[in-house]
């Protein structure tokens, strides 16, 4: 498999199969690269609805250029050590950035929950943010205040009064289950449907089929997050014997 970065023609390549409807898993096996370097590339550059093979080259060798002029960033509190390969670990944060605007996040709001993933602290203060992600203070604000919305992370305010931003095992159960809650919202709403248009109808017939399924769905998702959050965030308790049984804190 080939390494290094695409070159100009790869680029052309990539636009010509978004043009025609291609997969990106289908443009990176003509390529032969990985699809994670396909959805990365396209994504950093537009999306696969903007994205142009000359201002994509253009944006990258501007990238390398500060890269190579600029002296490396001050890490604070993501400094990785551990032996870590520190080009291996922007590649990656980059990569899992890319997963999440898949996943439907606005960039800055994928940024900033990446960095908190990545972060052995599992916490960073909005000034660590600012300065790992080289934005501004209003853009870190904003990405935490819609994180915060969606569930996804929580404040704390730590022994120097500083807010501190939390993403752990528990945000992301709670956040599984407010998902879970909006399934089971869109099962209500459809099966308001099927009175307000006549059962019977077609339009009837197809939202009650919507609204069983997200029943299913959202059930099963609920079910799933219980099992689950017992199962691996049961922390071992020692018993009078000295021997550990299973005991959780959460309630």
């Amino acid at each position: 498999m080939p390494g290094g970065r695409l070159t100009q023609q790869e680029r052309q390549q990539i636009a010509l199969g978004l043009a025609d409807g291609l997969a990106y898993a289908e443009i990176a096996r003509r390529l032969d690269r990985p699809t994670s370097t396909i959805t990365r590339e396209v994504m950093r550059n537009g999306g696969p609805t903007a994205y142009r093979a000359d201002l994509a080259h253009r944006a990258t060798e501007r990238r390398a250029h500060r890269r190579k002029h600029t002296p490396p960033r001050e890490q604070g509190a993501l400094a990785q050590g551990h032996g870590r390969d520190d080009e291996a670990v922007r590649e990656y944060e980059e990569a899992f950035t890319t997963l999440l605007m898949q996943q439907g996040l606005p960039k800055m709001m994928a940024r900033v929950l990446t960095c908190l993933f990545i972060a052995d602290a599992g916490s960073l203060t909005a000034s660590e943010l600012v300065q790992h992600l080289q934005v501004s203070p209003a853009s870190v604000s904003k990405a935490i205040a819609f994180l915060e919305d969606q569930g996804l992370i929580r404040r704390e305010r730590d022994e120097r009064r500083r807010e501190r931003y939390f993403v752990d095992d528990d945000v992301w159960y709670q956040s599984t289950i407010a998902s879970a809650r909006g399934t089971a919202q869109v099962a209500e709403t459809a099966r308001q449907g099927v009175s307000v248009l006549g059962p019977g109808t077609p339009a009837a017939a197809r939202l009650e089929n919507i609204a069983r399924f997200s029943d299913f769905i959202s059930e099963s998702i609920l079910r799933a997050a219980e099992q689950v959050r017992e199962v691996l965030y049961t922390k071992p308790e020692a018993s009078s014997g000295g021997t550990a049984k299973p005991s959780s804190d959460r309630g």
